[in-house]
């Protein structure tokens, strides 16, 4: 689950971690009376997506402006949230159909010294938590951790310990951070990881963290995941979702209770188990096809959920043909036949359908399938079934 720049600089202030004053709007008015209550003579006004490389990104309306811009008056802090609300911007991470920008932060200026780059996300490998800085701040980490890789230093951390500081003098001594500022870094950096496992985040970004002319270490950006599974213990991240930053489909899939994501190919897969589906696009793509979706309907979806997950998927106009592959453990065959059934009934399949069930009651679902009028391609096992989707489509 993504959250917007300003809500993951409120969480930042929570945890001690320091940022820069700043006010949301939504209008270029409100935009206009936030550079005024900042009170100074500089500020910053940014577009907020769910998206990265906005300062260099540009709005396909607009094309000549970007996604963060300087201001030195309350007029230009009007025009700029104008040129900028409404419109759809366009960066490194969102594709050639941009997002759409619904809101700006206008933000205080601040005396920079030293622009840095600071995160964290899990070392699956090291079955810990890692913190990652650069002296690359303010610019694409993707480039620098594909072309100098030795630029970014890391220290793994226990998550209930938390990051010690020890490794904050290491990080210190190799980004140049020096005098007052490592006393800075020390709390800035600690209250950093802390967050980071508290709030169950799957990713933690700080792109440029600046040092200030006092030396202090200041947030001029967030970027933060959470972990959608830890969802049950945070009643309040609902209240941060933005359902219009969200794919539509994806939504509406987890509203029913159904594990899916949209991808860009034209083979729609409706398989139960993750690990499964994962295996199902492997092998598609092995006899020359491209998924159009993750989908796992789960052990125990009933008839409806299985009708609505073949709603979603016919609802995504690049879906050319329809793989089902189910093994059933707790899943019955005979579910998804039925299921099948009646979304032919109040769907329609107008693209090809290849069906290869296996396990519980598979007798009586094939022979539900072959008792109807659906028109279905059987498939013996997986591999079969891949190579028949496939060929549907030449």
């Amino acid at each position: 689950m993504k959250i917007h720049e300003y809500q993951g600089k409120q969480i930042f202030s929570k945890f001690g971690v320091t940022v820069l004053e700043n006010r949301v709007a939504r209008t270029a008015d409100a935009a206009a009376t936030a550079f005024n209550e900042l009170g100074g003579a500089i500020a910053v006004v940014k577009s907020q997506i769910h998206a990265g490389g906005r300062g260099k990104g540009t709005f396909i309306e607009k094309p000549d402006q970007h996604g963060v811009q300087l201001v030195k008056s309350a007029e230009e802090a009007r025009q700029a949230a104008e040129n900028m609300l409404g419109n759809r911007l366009v960066t490194i991470q969102t594709g050639s159909d941009g997002k759409k920008v619904n809101q700006v932060i206008v933000e205080a200026g601040c005396d920079i010294a030293r622009e840095l780059y600071l995160g964290i996300v899990l070392d699956r490998a090291a079955m810990k938590p890692v913190l990652m800085c650069s002296q690359e701040g303010g610019v694409e980490i993707e480039k620098v951790a594909h072309e100098t890789p030795e630029k970014i230093f890391k220290e793994h951390f226990d998550p209930a310990q938390g990051l010690e500081s020890y490794q904050v003098r290491k990080l210190c001594k190799k980004l140049g951070i020096k005098g007052k500022s490592v006393r800075s870094a020390d709390k800035f950096m600690k209250a950093l990881c802390r967050m980071y496992v508290d709030t169950d985040c799957s990713l933690m970004e700080i792109n440029p963290l600046v040092v200030t002319g006092d030396g202090e270490l200041v947030a001029l950006d967030s970027k933060i995941n959470f972990d959608s599974n830890a969802a049950f213990r945070h009643q309040d991240w609902e209240e941060l979702r933005d359902l219009s930053e969200e794919e539509e489909s994806e939504v509406r899939a987890s509203n029913a209770g159904l594990s899916y994501v949209k991808l860009e190919g034209n083979i729609g897969c409706l398989v139960n188990g993750a690990g499964l589906a994962m295996s199902t696009m492997d092998i598609i793509k092995l006899h020359g096809g491209e998924p159009a979706n993750f989908l796992d309907v789960g052990g125990g979806a009933n008839a409806d959920q299985v009708t609505e997950a073949f709603r979603i998927i016919l609802s995504d106009p690049n879906v050319k043909a329809v793989l089902v592959n189910i093994f059933g453990g707790i899943m019955k065959c005979t579910t998804i036949a039925e299921a099948i059934v009646i979304a032919a009934k109040s769907v329609g399949f107008e693209v090809p359908l290849v069906v290869r069930l296996e396990g519980t009651e598979v007798e009586a679902g094939r022979k539900i399938l072959e008792d109807s009028d659906v028109d279905v391609i059987t498939a013996t096992d997986l591999n079969d079934a891949a190579e028949k989707v496939a060929a549907t489509l030449g």
